[in-house]
């Protein structure tokens, strides 16, 4: 695949990007204000706002650990090579379920920005892996997790906008 590295847009990265830069800045100001205040109320043994604080800072750091992970090894997909012979990672795809014939659309994205209750689909999900490289009229079969095979016709493939 890509060596652990995970396919992202620019639009997400920026606004990874742009997390981590909050939360090394302006949250961690935040939290060590926080806890100053909390120390300055006295008695440290049975101190809520700092238990509460601390544990605050614990979880931020948590969370930019992982965000610089992420940024350190995730690669930007390029759109603007986007076309719409064939299904590519960007692209939005409209396709006629064939068991049931409902039409949906899905947008194949990288893993990282997957939301299937807003029809984003990851590449590496089965139903993107089947759709990714195939043209419009291709029908693709894909084995559910309940073990069923779904058959799904290509009707359309869009750009982003």
């Amino acid at each position: 695949m890509n060596d652990g590295k995970k396919q992202v847009s620019r639009v997400k990265f920026e606004e990874y990007q742009k997390e981590l830069d909050y939360r090394k800045g302006e949250k961690r100001q935040e939290i060590l204000s926080r806890k100053a205040f909390a120390r300055s109320l006295g008695d440290l043994s049975e101190n809520s706002e700092l238990d509460q604080a601390n544990s605050d800072q614990v979880e931020n750091e948590a969370k930019i650990a992982e965000l610089e992970e992420f940024l350190a090894t995730a690669i930007i997909y390029d759109e603007s090579n986007l076309s719409t012979d064939k299904v590519q990672l960007g692209n939005f795809v409209t396709v006629l379920c064939m068991w049931n014939n409902k039409v949906i659309d899905y947008q194949i994205v990288g893993s990282a920005e997957a939301d299937p209750f807003n029809q984003k689909i990851s590449n590496i999900s089965p139903v993107g892996q089947a759709l990714v490289g195939k043209a419009v009229g291709d029908v693709v079969e894909v084995q559910v997790p309940s073990g069923l095979t779904r058959q799904y016709k290509i009707t359309e493939i869009r750009l982003p906008e």
